[in-house]
């Protein structure tokens, strides 16, 4: 199997775990939905944690790849670009087949600390917390490490009450406490 054949399996895959779900996808269904054997997958990866480890570490990728652009594209000023990250995650809640955020599926199939699924979902989580926390820097306010957790419970609160109810409603409530509390954060 060629480099980008993998790639596609990977991408494929994605799919497949998003969807159906980390335990409830095995190899048979995993080989008929990506159309590549249990043979070629395993040549590739020695177990299905470590094909889980691929998928997260390539939609971590992505996805901040996505927001940094999508932040840069939206928002001009320091308060803008915090905002921008509610309006893209806006954008994300609307595209069809949004089902949520596979880190957070993830961390709860594979819930043990010590579990490197569970501590790829955690690292991606801190690694969108290190993006906030540069932006929130560029206030140029003290405790703008304060102010990142505080958005980032936002950020994931809007994930999931995007897919439970109403995606533009997690949104714009989501933009909306965010705005209050950087302008708190601004005016102290």
């Amino acid at each position: 199997m060629s480099a980008s054949k993998r790639d596609e399996l990977v991408q494929n895959a994605m799919h497949a775990f998003h969807h159906g779900g980390f335990h409830a996808v095995g190899m048979d269904r995993l080989a008929k939905e990506t159309s590549v054997s249990k043979t070629a997958i395993y040549k590739h990866f020695r177990t299905k944690e470590d094909l889980i480890l691929a998928v997260l570490r390539l939609r971590d990728e992505q996805y901040r790849n996505w927001l940094v652009r999508r932040v840069e594209a939206l928002g001009a000023t320091p308060r803008d670009r915090l905002l921008a990250v509610f309006e893209a995650l806006g954008e994300w809640f609307l595209e069809e087949g949004y089902k949520s955020c596979i880190f957070i599926k993830a961390s709860s199939e594979y819930q043990a600390p010590d579990d490197p699924i569970f501590a790829a979902a955690a690292e991606h989580k801190r690694l969108i917390l290190a993006f906030l926390s540069k932006l929130t820097s560029e206030l140029g306010r003290a405790d703008h490490e304060g102010l990142a957790r505080q958005l980032q419970l936002l950020h994931e609160g809007a994930i999931v009450m995007a897919c439970l109810g109403d995606p533009q409603q997690a949104a714009t409530n989501a933009k909306r406490a965010a705005a209050q509390l950087v302008d708190a954060a601004t005016d102290a």
